[in-house]
């Protein structure tokens, strides 16, 4: 943001930032005179209080004396004024130990990993899982339902599990199913299911005359199998917590947000806009573009495996949520989830 303040508007503007973020009330020239060691009198900070307004950096919310400050306000202060800090060590220790108890168990690390940045932040932590098309695969199994049925089972290296039910155009029996599967694998394992799709494609373009019936239809049940299977599972944990905040204390907004949360296309759409930029990223109220979910910030940061970026993870909190603690949070989780599937899936 282009706008240059003087160190007294940065040092006011700051303590009426972490002022309002503590106690969630408009902050009066007084309260600034008091706390400060500006050796300015209520007046001189309450003209400056007055400049910062003009400037949009703060409003004046109903009758109060006191100021507030705006999304832009929010925006310079993280992007000139915040000092962020590492997590101590202590905090990485407990959340790498309570991340580390959960490792084998597929998609389970990254519920356990929702958790631990709700706890940790008292707000809601978030978890995008990767997208099926940048998992790799492990391995495909069939089985049969009824007589043009058949249920396909893809089975991630990450331990994560997606069922499909799939509609043949004839009907096969199991042992023929087993066959099929046992032939997919035999040249899908092992590649992301971007990488599958494109394979499979590949075939079926050589495979038109050469192969056999059953082979073809293997072809076609591993493309209808893999096909749409690209939305992201989403874990939120900490619901509860955002109704402690005074925000949120509206019904009708929190009915907005809660059903916001629920709507997974709304998550897609968030993950989507997160993904691409890597490293910690801040979305401050209107600016993560959920009309519902315009009281809220987040924080989110990328993970991922082998230098490509899998998913996202982050907090989602009120606008004056404490920004110093939770971006180093995040940052964290998003590495040590990173070095996690590293080790172990890489």
């Amino acid at each position: 943001m282009d706008l240059s303040l003087s160190d007294r508007m940065k040092r006011v503007l700051e303590m009426v930032v972490e002022d309002y973020i503590q106690w969630a009330e408009p902050v009066g020239s007084r309260t600034i005179s008091k706390k400060s060691n500006l050796n300015l009198s209520p007046a001189t900070i309450r003209n400056i209080m007055s400049d910062l307004e003009d400037l949009g950096l703060l409003s004046h919310p109903y009758t109060s004396a006191g100021r507030i400050p705006t999304e832009k306000g929010l925006r310079f202060y993280i992007d000139s004024i915040l000092n962020v800090h590492e997590l101590s060590d202590q905090e990485q220790q407990e959340i790498r130990s309570k991340c580390l108890t959960h490792l084998n168990e597929g998609p389970n690390l990254f519920r356990e990993t929702s958790r631990i940045l709700s706890s940790s932040s008292h707000y809601l932590g978030i978890v995008w899982a990767p997208r099926m098309s940048s998992v790799v695969l492990q391995h495909i199994e069939f089985v049969k339902l009824r007589r043009y049925l058949v249920l396909a089972i893809v089975v991630s290296t990450t331990g994560s599990i997606h069922n499909r039910i799939v509609e043949m155009e004839e009907s096969f029996s199991q042992s023929e199913l087993d066959h099929l599967s046992d032939y997919l694998n035999s040249f899908l394992t092992g590649l992301t299911l971007y990488q599958v799709r494109e394979k499979l494609l590949e075939q079926m373009r050589v495979a038109k005359n050469a192969y056999d019936r059953l082979l073809e239809q293997a072809l076609k049940l591993g493309e209808k199998a893999f096909s749409s299977m690209d939305d992201p599972d989403v874990f939120i944990e900490g619901k509860t917590n955002i109704l402690n905040e005074p925000e949120f204390n509206n019904v009708s907004r929190m009915t907005d947000l809660f059903r916001a949360f629920e709507e997974k296309a709304i998550m897609v759409k968030l993950l989507d806009k997160f993904i691409d930029p890597r490293g910690v990223q801040i979305a401050i109220g209107s600016e993560n573009q959920v009309q519902e979910m315009e009281t809220c910030s987040l924080v989110t940061s990328t993970y991922g495996c082998a230098g490509q970026v899998w998913g996202a993870l982050g907090v989602i909190g009120p606008r004056r949520m404490n920004y110093s603690k939770i971006i180093p949070l995040v940052d964290y989780s998003a590495r040590l989830l990173t070095e996690i599937l590293e080790r172990h899936f890489h």
